[in-house]
């Protein structure tokens, strides 16, 4: 087997997170590479919103011109593919690919990002990212005053109808069940004329993921122009836990304020180590985690 090249830092994924990290080293003069599967979370969002410079862009040609951008840079290489399997060897970190390829580096950046895991309703796995949506700075404005749901029970439930009323008075939460619901939060919710429906969902009307109704278990439907949900998600790569990295309790990589897991040598940026899901969010953490291993760099060497 021919020897890898030596690169300063490997990056496991290209998207927000991991471009803006590759352009941070890039300029730092390091050596490094980008591996990138292409299977961004977002991938059929069409619009981000709240980045400055960029509020209304499709995602996708967001991370399009970035790439080109940092491509710029000749220190940095890309590789299209998906990485496997990482262990620590003498130089640092040595990294497999699925097609069988070896890379090494002194360190290792995972920008991995999670997988959402969609609620079992018909039509959810179609408005994902659309008319079913997480986050209401990235989408409130756009479904501002109109019929809203909320798709959650309990605590959550709770938070997030104070949260979205901020946006929208037409608010109604479907418990799907059990709504799990103090006595004191049914009251304040009554008395915001926040709708609560325990009456199971099942299914989704859409127009090429633009939601028009709820249709319940007993045949009824709800007329709704989105949904905010919080779904549950796994790590899109297995490779923090095969390191050893610590999790947090969310599931998210444990990591600390300059984005350093609990292994050395070991970063992580963006969805995978952090709550706020948002394009800026991931390039901020991308751009800190780029500066801290070039730090980290020049306090071993200097």
């Amino acid at each position: 087997m021919p020897k890898p090249i030596l690169f300063d830092v490997i990056i496991i994924g290209g998207s927000y997170a991991g471009l803006s990290a590759a352009m941070a080293l890039g300029r730092s003069l390091r050596r490094v590479l980008v591996i990138d599967s292409g299977t961004p979370c977002n991938a059929q969002t069409p619009h981000s919103h709240n980045f400055v410079t960029h509020d209304g862009t499709p995602p996708a040609e967001i991370a399009r011109l970035a790439k080109q951008q940092v491509s710029e840079y000749p220190n940095v290489t890309f590789v299209s593919g998906l990485a496997t399997e990482v262990t620590q060897g003498l130089c640092g970190f040595d990294v497999k690919t699925w097609d069988g390829e070896y890379f090494t580096s002194r360190k290792l950046l995972l920008a991995t990002g999670i997988e959402d895991i969609m609620p079992e309703v018909d039509g959810a796995s179609e408005c994902w990212g659309i008319s079913l949506i997480h986050c209401p700075y990235c989408h409130g404005y756009e479904y501002r005053n109109e019929k809203t749901g909320i798709l959650a029970n309990g605590e959550m439930a709770f938070e997030m109808a104070r949260l979205v009323s901020n946006w929208t008075k037409d608010l109604t939460i479907f418990t799907d069940g059990d709504p799990g619901l103090t006595a004191d939060q049914i009251a304040k919710l009554n008395s915001k004329n926040i709708e609560i429906i325990h009456t199971e969902v099942e299914a989704l009307m859409h127009e090429s993921g633009y939601m028009t109704s709820v249709v319940l278990s007993d045949g009824s439907k709800k007329e709704v122009k989105a949904i905010y949900t919080r779904p549950a998600f796994i790590q899109q790569s297995d490779i923090a836990e095969k390191l050893g990295c610590e999790f947090q309790p969310s599931g998210h990589i444990k990591v600390d304020p300059f984005q350093k897991t609990t292994i050395p040598g070991v970063y992580a940026a963006g969805d995978n180590c952090f709550q706020m899901r948002s394009v800026p969010s991931s390039v901020f953490a991308g751009s800190l985690a780029g500066s801290m291993i070039n730090r980290e760099l020049i306090d071993e060497d200097f």
